[in-house]
């Protein structure tokens, strides 16, 4: 009898290990392509990079990323479904670009074609100075704006980009009048105001982060004050609703199963919470999201809707 019982146990302990390693074996099984639609050193790709030196240690498998530039992300996302569908090549993804492209002109996709799985995080708009501009608050910012209007140059990162719209949202709450100077990519962007082309800038808190000692940032997006920034007080403490910028996630070709962009969410998710993840995420100036793929229709919803509506006041769609 204690034989028998001695047996049953070992064999219900190797179908154990054998689910287990079954279970740990199906995903991933081997390398994941990620392909950022933009070339490298842009906040797309550093964060990307951060994801990369995490998840080989958690899942066992590398992120190999790779580069579609062109038309602002659009030749990458156009050329999205026609990757392999087998769940091992993902495209990053960026809001507000893949809602306002298609919506201003035929750009190849359209935003449903996006089929996105996970948003990670955001950089939220900042209004940026240098160190040693006479705006020492953003009260000077609007007063000087206000008794100079259009004379306040700022640059951003685009047309109808994050920072742009937060440019136009911004005047219509402080009833001032700015003149937005468009860049391509916060790189030039911030070039141009640390070489003294524009008085400020709209950016990111990923500015601050990486112009330590040479910017100042005068307010963020944000409902709670960066902890990177415990200095710098947010929009709506100094009386402006203002909360967001730009918003990055992943996505997957359409044919790739339901059971699989669920497990990438999940796996994606994880890393999300990882704590030194995290903190690394904060140190670059990001600021995390968890939008989950159950949860991806209702978040692109709310997004559509605000910035196609911000977009229409602002006469920047036909």
């Amino acid at each position: 009898m204690k034989k028998e019982i001695y047996c049953r146990i070992v064999c219900m302990l190797s179908l154990l290990t054998v689910v287990q390693s079954t279970a740990f074996a199906e995903w991933p099984e081997r390398q994941i392509n990620y392909i950022i639609p933009f070339g490298p050193g842009g906040e797309s790709d550093v964060s990307a990079r951060i994801q990369q030196s995490f998840f080989k240690s958690k899942f066992g498998q590398s992120l190999v990323i790779s580069y579609k530039p062109g038309g602002g992300g659009s030749v990458g996302w156009s050329q999205l479904n026609k990757q392999s569908d087998d769940g091992y090549t993902i495209m990053g993804v960026n809001i507000p670009h893949v809602i306002l492209q298609p919506a201003k002109a035929n750009v190849g996709y359209e935003t449903n074609d996006i089929n996105i799985f996970y948003m990670f995080h955001y950089t939220p708009d900042a209004v940026v100075v240098k160190d040693n501009s006479p705006f020492k608050t953003l009260r000077d910012l609007t007063d000087y704006a206000k008794s100079n209007p259009g004379k306040l140059t700022m640059s951003g990162s685009g047309k109808a980009s994050a920072n742009h719209f937060a440019q136009i949202n911004f005047d219509k709450m402080a009833n001032i009048k700015t003149t937005y100077v468009p860049f391509k990519g916060t790189g030039a962007s911030m070039t141009a105001l640390l070489g003294g082309q524009v008085k400020a800038a709209w950016g990111f808190t990923t500015a601050g982060a990486n112009h330590r000692g040479k910017v100042r940032l005068l307010a963020v997006a944000m409902d709670q004050r960066h902890p990177l920034f415990p200095d710098v007080p947010t929009f709506k403490e100094l009386g402006f609703d203002i909360s967001g910028g730009a918003y990055r996630g992943m996505a997957v070709p359409e044919g790739v199963s339901e059971s699989t962009r669920k497990e990438l969410s999940d796996a994606f998710g994880a890393l999300n919470k990882d704590k030194s993840f995290i903190q690394k995420m904060l140190e670059g100036g990001f600021t995390l999201l968890d939008i989950s793929y159950e949860n991806m229709d209702e978040f692109m919803k709310e997004k559509s809707d605000y910035y196609i509506t911000l977009a229409t006041e602002a006469g920047l769609l036909d």
